[in-house]
């Protein structure tokens, strides 16, 4: 039986010796311009458009909804949150958000200001479509 060296040992410490401690990478700033991006595909949650430091979201309370909540959209001009989010697995309507819509950031994420880690080859279904019907134009 082989051993194996150190070096042919993949582990999240890169190459890194166990008795070093790695200096963490700087953590990107969020993208705290308010602004609503684009979705990609039909049915993404939304991105956060803004910081969410510090927000309590638990059982007892969800910061998130002290914006977002339909009584509270006027003074805050944030969105509201969808109407799905007030039905159950049933499809049944309730009065309050569905607690498997509670924890907000199960779905939605910050955005971040980053570059991508690795290359993206996404393609928009928007994009797809006209490329669709340009290809079956020229025919």
């Amino acid at each position: 039986m082989a051993l194996s060296t150190e070096k042919e040992i993949a582990t999240l410490r890169d190459e890194t010796a166990i008795d070093d401690q790695k200096r963490p990478a700087v953590l990107p700033k969020v993208d705290n311009s308010d602004i609503k991006k684009t979705r990609n595909y039909p049915m993404q949650p939304p991105l956060i458009p803004h910081t969410v430091r510090g927000y309590e979201v638990n059982l007892k309370v969800n910061k998130c909804m002290s914006c977002h909540s339909r009584s509270r959209t006027e003074d805050s001009q944030a969105p509201m949150v969808s109407v799905t989010h007030f039905m159950d697995r049933d499809g049944n309507f309730l009065a309050e958000i569905s607690p498997r819509r509670y924890f907000c950031n199960q779905c939605h994420v910050t955005q971040m200001k980053t570059k991508e880690l690795v290359e993206n080859t996404f393609v928009d279904m928007h994009q797809l479509m006209k490329e669709k019907q340009s290809k079956n134009s020229n025919r």
